[in-house]
C-alpha cells in the first residue's frame, strides 16, 4: 500500500548501505515501483563479490573452513540410534529434549562436526529427523556446529535438508541405484546448499578392492563436476573402512586397501575430502576395548598420513599412538597393515591378554627396564620428572659428550613431542610439562656443558626472539608459544614483557636471531607493533615478524603492520600454529610461503578496503539525536564513597572462579565442568585441573599471592556523553569521558553511549555511578621466579593463569557485595556461581579499553578518583596497562536496561569532539583509538 517513492527510499537505502543489487517480483510490485527503484538506485554500484579460497566450508550458524593445515575433523557420532544405545531409548521415548543433552555434550568435547541418524525400523525415521533437527537449531549452542545428516533414505536426508540453517553435509548419496538417481539426488543436495558424501559404492555393490574404490571415486567426481555444477571442496568420498581379522583372508587386505585408496583419490582429486567410519575397522574385537582403541589410533596414524581428513570416530576409543605398548602395537599393525599371514591368529591370542590385564596394567614401570635413550623419550613424552636427573646423569657418561646427549636422545624425545602436538595427538598442557622434562634434563648438562666450553652450542632449528611490546604486561600466550617452539628445537630468546623497540632490535641484531615475535594484549599494543614495523624498516633490520596477542587479528596485521615493514609479517592465531608458521618463514625455499602470506594480506587489504567503502557512519550529531532515550531509575546507595580492602581472604575469592577461561587458556576447548568427562580431552583436563587445584589450595593455605580491592560510589551525572562525578557536596570532582555509537542503524535501533545509562544533568536528578578496581597479583612475580629457576614453566605459567582467574574471581565477588550490600539495589539477589557467570544479574561493570567504552586512558581518571595505587598497590604503565596483570578495573551501571555493546568505528567528527572534551591534541586522540578509527 505504500507508494513507489517509498519504496524505492527503502530499497535505495538497503543498496547504499554496501548490500547487493535487489530483484524485484515480491507482491504488490508494478511498473511504477519498479521504474521508481531504478531511479533511486541509478548510481549505486553493486557490491564486488570477494575472491573466496578453494577450501572446503560447512556451517551451521558459525562457519567450519577446512584449511590446509587443519587438524583431523572429528564428527560426533552419538546422535545415532544405531551407534548410543542412551540416543536410541531416548528417541523411542519421545525424549527429545534430553536427546538434545546428548548432542550438547559432543559439542563441549569438541566435536567439529555432529552426525545424526534416526535409521531404525521401529522408528518413523523421517519424523524423528525432523523433530529433533527443528529443537537443535533453537538451541545456539549446538546450532553453530555444521550437521551431516546420516541415513540410508533420501526422503530422511531431504526431510532434514528442509530443517537446517547453514551448510550441512548429506552422508551419503552413492552410484548403488544407478547414475540417474545418483545425479537426482547431487542435484537435490547442491540445491539445499550441502556438501556430500559419497559412498565408494556402485551397482555391482560396495569397493573392496583399491582399483574399484578408485573407479568409483572419479566416475562420481566426474559427474558431480561436470554435469551437476558441484565444486570439488563439496564432495567428500567415503571409500569405505571395513572390518579386518574376521578370520576371512579376502578380509586382510581392507585396511591397507582404504588407506592406499585414499592416497589415490588425494593425488588425483587435490580438494575433496576424505572421510569414514573408523570403528568399522576393528569390529572384530568389540568387547575388548584396549584392543579397538590401538586399532583405532594405529589405523588413523596411517590413514591420516595417506590424507584422511575427517571421520566418525569416538573420541574416547583412540589413545596417543605413541603410548600404545609396543607389542601390542606390533600385533596391530601386522594385521592393519597385512605384514605377516598369521597376523590375525596372532592379534586374537594376544588380545586374550590384554582383555584380562586391560590397557592400564600394561602401562606401569616396565619402561625403566628399556634403554636409556628411550627412557629419556618415555619421560619428555608424557611428562615425567621423577627420574629424569638419573637417566640424563646414565646418558651423559654413556656418551662422547654433554653436547651429545642433547643433539641425540633428548631432542628425538622433543621431535617426538612437536610431532604429537601438531598432529593433534597431545594437548598444550602435556606439552609444557614435556618442556619442564627437557629444561630439568639440561639443566643436569649444563655444568659439563661449561666444563667443555660448549657453552650449550647445539644445532637448532632456528633462534627466536620473543617480547610483549612496551606499555604492555600480559605474557601467558607468548610464554605458551615460546615453550612450544623450544619443543620444536628452536632456541628462545624471551624478553619479557614491556620491552621497548630499541631493546627488541638491539637484541636481535646482537644475538643473529631468525625471527621476531611481537605479542601484546590491551590495544595501544596494536599501535606499538606498528611502530617495532616502521623502526625494523628505517634501521634495516629485515627479519621476519610474527604477531600474536589477544587484540591482534589477520586484519589488523595485513592493514596495519605489514605495509610498515619490508618483510615478512606473519600473524600467529595461537601456539599450536606458531611451529607451522616459524617452519614456512625459514625453510630454505621460502618464496612460495611467502608470496602466498602477501597474497592472502593483499586479499585482507582489499576486502577491509571494500568494507571501509561500503560502512556508512552517521554524523555524531545525527548519533546523538537518536541517542538511547529511557526512564531514570535512580536507586539511593546505602553507602557513598570509597571503600578499601587489604589481604581479602583468598578462600572466599576462589569460590566466585569461572574455570572454563582457565582451561581456554592452555588452548583446551570446552565448557567447565563438562571439559572433565569430555571423551577426548577429559583424561588431560582433569589432570590438569587436579594440577591447578593442588597450587591453588598451597597459594590459599600459605598466603602466596594478596589480594587487594578499592570500589566507590558516587553521584553522578550524564553531560552529554560525558558523565560527570560528583563529591559529597556535589561539586564537580572527576569526568569521565565515553564514546558513542556512530554506525547507521535502523530507525527503531539506538546509537549507545555508556553516559545514555545514567540520568543527565538537566534532568535535576541526581543519579551514581560505581567504580572499582582489584588486584590479586601482589607476590605474583616472586613466585614465578620460583618455578622458572627450577626450570618449571609449566608452574609458571599455571599460577600466572590462576592469578588471572581469581582476579576475575574478585571482580565477581566485589560487583556482587556492591549489588547486595554497599549499593543495595539487589539486596535480595540469590545467584548461584553459574548464574553469575552467565551475567543473570542486574546491571553491568564495563572496563577501560574494551568495546563499549574502547579509550584504556581513562583508567587515569578512575586511578586518582580511587587513589589506586595507594589503596591497591596497582600502578599503570605508559600506555595504561595494569601491574600486577592480574588486575581488573572498571564501572558498575546500576540502571536495569544498562547492557554490554561496542562502541564499533566513529568518524573524524568524534575523533575531534573527543580530544576537545579530553583536552588533548588530535595525535594523542588518534593514537589512544586507533583500533576505532
Amino acid at each position: 500500500d505504500e507508494t513507489p517513492e517509498f519504496m524505492a527510499g527503502v530499497i535505495g537505502d538497503f543498496c547504499e548501505s554496501g548490500f547487493a543489487n535487489i530483484v524485484g517480483g515480491c507482491c504488490g510490485t508494478t511498473p511504477e515501483h519498479i521504474s521508481a527503484i531504478a531511479r533511486r538506485v541509478q548510481k549505486v554500484q553493486p557490491r564486488v563479490i570477494p575472491q573466496v579460497e578453494a577450501y572446503p566450508r560447512f556451517a551451521g550458524l558459525e562457519a567450519l573452513v577446512v584449511r590446509p593445515d587443519s587438524n583431523f575433523i572429528n564428527v560426533g557420532e552419538r546422535c545415532n540410534v544405531a551407534g548410543s544405545r542412551r540416543f536410541a531409548r531416548l528417541i523411542r521415548e519421545e525424549k527429545f529434549e534430553e536427546a538434545l543433552e546428548v548432542a550438547r555434550k559432543q559439542v563441549e568435547n569438541g566435536a567439529q562436526i555432529l552426525d545424526v541418524n534416526m535409521d531404525e525400523a521401529m522408528l518413523d525415521s523421517e519424523a524423528g529427523m525432523v523433530k529433533f533437527l527443528n529443537l537443535l537449531v533453537s538451541e545456539p549452542d549446538i546450532a553453530r556446529l555444521p550437521v551431516m545428516i546420516d541415513s540410508s533414505k533420501w526422503s530422511v536426508i531431504e526431510a532434514g535438508l528442509k530443517c537446517l540453517p547453514g551448510k550441512p553435509i548429506v552422508n551419503s548419496i552413492s552410484l548403488k541405484e544407478g547414475e540417474d538417481e545418483f545425479r537426482t539426488h547431487a542435484t537435490l543436495a547442491r540445491r539445499y546448499g550441502a556438501a556430500v558424501i559419497v559412498m565408494a559404492f556402485d551397482e555391482q555393490g560396495q569397493a573392496e578392492t583399491v582399483e574399484r574404490k578408485l573407479e568409483i571415486c572419479e566416475r562420481a567426481y566426474k559427474i558431480l563436476t561436470e554435469e551437476i555444477g558441484f565444486l570439488p571442496q563439496d564432495i567428500i568420498f567415503d571409500p569405505n573402512i571395513f572390518a579386518v581379522a574376521t578370520g576371512i583372508e579376502e578380509h586382510n587386505n581392507y585396511a591397507v586397501n582404504y588407506i592406499e585408496a585414499t592416497r589415490l583419490i588425494k593425488a588425483k582429486m587435490p580438494q575433496v575430502l576424505i572421510s569414514g567410519g573408523v570403528s568399522n575397522v576393528s569390529f572384530s574385537f568389540r568387547g575388548n576395548n584396549p584392543v579397538r582403541e590401538a586399532m583405532h589410533s594405529a589405523f588413523l596414524y596411517h590413514a591420516i598420513k595417506a590424507g584422511m581428513d575427517m571421520g566418525i570416530v569416538n573420541a574416547g576409543q583412540i589413545t596417543v599412538y605413541e603410548e600404545i605398548p609396543k607389542d601390542l602395537l606390533e600385533h596391530v599393525e601386522d594385521v592393519l597393515l597385512n605384514r605377516r599371514p598369521d597376523a590375525t591368529e596372532r592379534l586374537v591370542r594376544f588380545a586374550e591378554s590384554v582383555k584380562s590385564t586391560g590397557m592400564e596394567k600394561m602401562v606401569d614401570l616396565s619402561w625403566r627396564e628399556t634403554p636409556v635413550e628411550e627412557r629419556l623419550k618415555h619421560a619428555l613424552v608424557r611428562g615425567l620428572v621423577e627420574f629424569i636427573e638419573t637417566d640424563t646423569e646414565e646418558a651423559r657418561r654413556k656418551y662422547a659428550s654433554p653436547l651429545k646427549v642433547i643433539e641425540g636422545p633428548l631432542m628425538a624425545g622433543m621431535n617426538v613431542v612437536g610431532d604429537l602436538f601438531g598432529a593433534g595427538k597431545m594437548f598444550l598442557p602435556q606439552v609444557v610439562k614435556s618442556a619442564r622434562v627437557m629444561k630439568k634434563a639440561v639443566a643436569v648438562l649444563i655444568p659439563y656443558l661449561e666444563a667443555e666450553k660448549a657453552g650449550g652450542g647445539h644445532s637448532t632449528a632456528g633462534k627466536i626472539l620473543l617480547a610483549t611490546v612496551k606499555g604492555d604486561v600480559h605474557d601467558i600466550g607468548k610464554n605458551i608459544v615460546g615453550v612450544v617452539l623450544g619443543c620444536n628445537n628452536f632456541e628462545v630468546i624471551d624478553l619479557g614483557v614491556m620491552t621497548p623497540v630499541e631493546k627488541i632490535l638491539h637484541t636481535a641484531r646482537d644475538e643473529k636471531v631468525d625471527i621476531i615475535g611481537l605479542s601484546g594484549l590491551i590495544t595501544p599494543s596494536l599501535e606499538e607493533m606498528v611502530h617495532v614495523a616502521s623502526e625494523m624498516k628505517r634501521t634495516g633490520l629485515n627479519l621476519p615478524l610474527l604477531i600474536g596477542g589477544a587484540t591482534t587479528s589477520p586484519a589488523h596485521t595485513a592493514v596495519k603492520i605489514a605495509p610498515a615493514c619490508d618483510s615478512p609479517v606473519a600473524h600467529v592465531l595461537d601456539a599450536s600454529r606458531a611451529v607451522g608458521v616459524v617452519n614456512g618463514l625459514l625453510a630454505k625455499d621460502n618464496s612460495g610461503y611467502i608470496a602466498e602470506l602477501h597474497e592472502e594480506q593483499e586479499k585482507k587489504r582489499q576486502e577491509h578496503a571494500r568494507k571501509k567503502s561500503g560502512r556508512k557512519l552517521l554524523s555524531l550529531s545525527e548519533a546523538r539525536r537518536r541517542r538511547l532515550r529511557i526512564e531514570m531509575q535512580t536507586d539511593e546507595p546505602k553507602m557513598t564513597g570509597i571503600k578499601t580492602f587489604r589481604q581479602y581472604p583468598l578462600s572466599e575469592i576462589r569460590e566466585f572462579i569461572d574455570w572454563t577461561p582457565f582451561f581456554t587458556a592452555w588452548e583446551m576447548k570446552g565448557r567447565y565442568p563438562q571439559i572433565l568427562d569430555d571423551t577426548h580431552t577429559g583424561e588431560e583436563a582433569r589432570k590438569l585441573f587436579d594440577d591447578a587445584e593442588r597450587l591453588l589450595n598451597e597459594i590459599v593455605k600459605k598466603h602466596l599471592l594478596e589480594a587487594n580491592a578499592v570500589t566507590g560510589i558516587f553521584p553522578a551525572n550524564s553531560i552529554g556523553d560525558d558523565i560527570e562525578i560528583l563529591n559529597e557536596r556535589g561539586q564537580p570532582q572527576a569526568v569521565f569521558h565515553m564514546l558513542r555509537q556512530q554506525a547507521a542503524k535502523s530507525n527503531e535501533r539506538p546509537n549507545l553511549c555508556l553516559s545514555d545509562f545514567v540520568a543527565p544533568k538537566d534532568s535535576g536528578q541526581t543519579d551514581y555511578l560505581g567504580v572499582f578496581a582489584v588486584t590479586t597479583g601482589v607476590g605474583l612475580d616472586e613466585l614465578v621466579q620460583r618455578f622458572e629457576a627450577d626450570n618449571d614453566d609449566y608452574h609458571a605459567i599455571m599460577i600466572k593463569a590462576l592469578a588471572d582467574r581469581l582476579a576475575e574471581a574478585f571482580a565477581e565477588l566485589m560487583h556482587a557485595r556492591v549489588r547486595r550490600e554497599f549499593w543495595g539495589y539487589a539486596a535480595d539477589e540469590d545467584l548461584s556461581n553459574e548464574d553469575l557467570v552467565a551475567e543473570k544479574y542486574r546491571g553491568i561493570r564495563p572496563a577501560p579499553g574494551y568495546p563499549a567504552c574502547p579509550d584504556h586512558s581513562e583508567k587515569q581518571t578512575l586511578f586518582k578518583l580511587l587513589k589506586v595505587p595507594e589503596t591497591t598497590g596497582i600502578t599503570l604503565t605508559e600506555n595504561f596497562a595494569m601491574l600486577p596483570a592480574a588486575s581488573v578495573s572498571g564501572f558498575y551501571f546500576a540502571h536495569p536496561r544498562a547492557k554490554y555493546f561496542g562502541v564499533g568505528k566513529i568518524g573524524r567528527d568524534q575523533l575531534a569532539d573527543y580530544a576537545r572534551r579530553k583536552g588533548v591534541d588530535l595525535k594523542t586522540a588518534e593514537k589512544w583509538l586507533a583500533a576505532n578509527l
